[in-house]
C-alpha cells in the first residue's frame, strides 16, 4: 500500500479485540562470534551448546548508534539487498496458492489498495473519550496504548505515537507498522484496523487481544501459571505467525522484535503476534541477494550477534529470536536477569551451558512440575532453541522447520502425558482398592 501522509486516514472492516509493549533500543554492529557446530550426538550438541554460551556477552555492550534520518530519507524504506557469490537459492519457498495452515484465514495482501472506509480524529476521540486514562492499557518507547471501542462496539487498542517533533525515528516506525500490517493476515497475527495521521497525532488501530501478554503469564502476573501444554501451543502459533511472514507474504517480512511482550493472548491462550514497527521487508532472493544491510534494531536479549556485529539482517535474526523465546518459556525466565549471580544473567547462555553440561532439568520453571513429559519436552524444547541460537545464521534452521520440531514434540508431549495420567489412575485406584480392603 503507499505510505500514509498528513491528513490521510485508513482502516479496514472491524472485528474485534491489542495491548502495546515495553521500550525497545536500536544498536550498531559490536564484536565477532565463534561457530556452533549443528551435529546431533552427545558431544556436538554439548561443543554447540558451549559455542553459543560463549556467544552471548558481546550482545550485552551497546555502541553508538546512527543519528536518525527523515523519514522521506530512511533506509528503512529502501532496498539494500546484497548478493553473495554461491548463496543458496531459497527453494524452499512456495508462492502458489497452496499454502495450508498459513493461508486458511490469512491470504496474501502485499500491494492492495487501503480500504476506502476512513476515521476520523472524533471517531478516535469518541472511542478513547478523549483518552480518558481509565482508558490507558500500555506504554511504550513508541507512545500510548488505550483500549477504545468503535460505534459499532467493536473493541480495539489505538497505539498513540509520543509528539515529539525531534525523533523521527517514531515516524519511521509509525509508517513501517502501517505498511506492515496493511499486508499481512493470519490467525496468529494481531488485526489491523486502520490508521490515522493528522496534523501532530498518529495512531494505529489493531485488535485488542484482551489476555495480557506472554511475559505478563510467565511472570504469573495473571494469576495462573502457564503449564507446559500451553507454552507449547504459544510457541507453535508464534512459529506458524513467523513462517507466514518469512514463507507466505507476496514478499517476505522480517518482523525484528519478536518477543514475549510481543505475544499477545487470547482467552483461549491463543498467541497473537504484536508490534511491527521495527519490521521491513527481506532481501530479493529471486535476484540473488543473501541479505539487508540495515541500521541494527531490537531488543537487548533478544538480538542476533551476526546481525549485531555486520549489519546483515534476514529472516534467520528472526529465528535466533525465537530461540531465546524458547528459552524463556521453557525457563520462565526474562532474556536479562539483572540480579541474578553473574553466571545466570544471561538466560540463554546459563540454559545453554546447562544443557551442554547434561543438566537440563534444572533450567526447568520452577513453578511447574518435574514430569516425565515436561521433562522430555523440556529438553527437546532447548535442543530446537540450541539451533536457532546458533552463532552463525547457517546454522539455524529456518521458521517452518521449527513449527515441524514444535509439532513433534508436542505430539510426543501429549502421549506422554497421557501415558503419565493412566498410570496416575491405575496407583489411585490400587490405592483406593488396598484401603478397601
Amino acid at each position: 500500500m503507499t505510505s500514509p501522509h498528513p491528513s490521510s486516514y485508513g482502516r479496514r472492516n472491524p472485528s474485534s479485540h491489542s495491548r502495546y509493549t515495553p521500550d525497545r533500543i536500536s544498536y550498531s554492529p559490536s564484536s565477532a562470534y565463534s561457530e556452533a557446530s549443528g551435529g546431533r550426538s552427545h558431544n556436538a550438541v554439548a561443543a554447540a551448546a558451549r559455542s553459543v554460551a560463549g556467544a552471548f556477552i558481546a550482545c550485552f555492550t551497546p555502541p553508538e548508534t546512527k543519528s536518525s534520518k527523515s523519514v522521506a530519507d530512511s533506509e528503512e524504506f529502501k532496498a539494500h539487498s546484497v548478493k553473495s557469490e554461491g548463496s543458496a537459492s531459497r527453494s524452499e519457498r512456495r508462492r502458489s496458492s497452496n499454502y495450508g495452515i498459513y493461508t486458511n484465514q490469512n491470504k496474501s495482501t502485499h500491494g492492495r489498495e487501503p480500504p476506502n472506509e476512513k476515521f476520523t480524529i472524533d471517531e478516535i476521540l469518541k472511542a478513547t473519550r478523549n483518552f480518558a486514562p481509565p482508558f490507558k492499557i500500555g506504554q511504550g518507547g513508541f507512545g500510548t496504548v488505550y483500549k477504545g471501542r468503535l460505534s459499532d462496539g467493536t473493541f480495539v487498542a489505538l497505539k498513540r505515537a509520543k509528539k515529539s517533533a525531534y525523533d523521527k525515528q517514531l515516524g519511521v516506525q509509525f509508517q513501517s507498522e502501517v505498511r506492515t500490517l496493511a499486508q499481512v493476515e493470519h490467525l496468529n497475527l494481531v488485526k489491523f484496523h486502520g490508521f490515522l495521521e493528522h496534523e501532530d497525532e498518529r495512531i494505529v488501530i489493531v485488535e485488542y487481544v484482551p489476555n495480557g501478554t506472554l511475559r505478563e503469564h510467565l511472570d504469573c502476573l495473571h494469576g495462573n501459571i502457564l503449564d507446559f501444554a500451553a507454552r507449547l501451543d504459544i510457541a507453535i502459533d508464534v512459529a506458524h505467525a513467523i513462517t507466514y511472514l518469512h514463507m507466505y507474504t507476496d514478499h517476505p517480512i522480517i518482523h525484528r522484535d519478536i518477543k514475549s511482550s510481543n505475544i499477545l493472548l487470547t482467552e483461549n491462550f491463543r498467541a497473537k503476534v504484536a508490534d511491527f514497527g521495527f519490521a521491513r521487508l527481506a532481501a530479493d532472493s529471486d535476484s540473488g541477494a543473501t541479505h539487508v544491510s540495515t541500521q541494527v534494531k531490537g531488543t537487548a536479549g533478544y538480538l542476533d550477534p551476526e546481525y549485531l556485529r555486520t549489519y546483515q539482517l534476514t529472516e534467520k535474526s528472526d529465528v535466533y529470536s525465537f530461540g531465546v523465546l524458547l528459552v524463556e518459556l521453557a525457563t520462565g525466565r526474562r532474556p536479562i536477569e539483572a540480579k541474578r549471580e553473574l553466571k545466570e544473567r544471561i538466560t540463554a547462555k546459563w540454559a545453554m551451558k546447562k544443557f551442554a553440561d547434561g543438566d537440563a532439568l534444572s533450567t526447568l520453571d520452577p513453578r511447574l512440575e518435574h514430569t516425565a513429559a515436561n521433562n522430555l519436552a523440556l529438553e527437546k524444547l532447548l535442543e530446537l532453541a540450541l539451533q536457532c541460537l546458533a552463532p552463525r545464521r547457517q546454522n539455524r534452521p529456518n521458521m517452518r522447520r521449527c513449527a515441524e520440531v514444535l509439532w513433534s514434540i508436542r505430539k510426543d508431549y501429549r502421549e506422554l502425558s497421557g501415558n503419565d495420567f493412566r498410570s496416575f489412575s491405575t496407583r489411585s485406584q490400587r490405592s483406593t482398592s488396598t484401603r478397601d480392603e
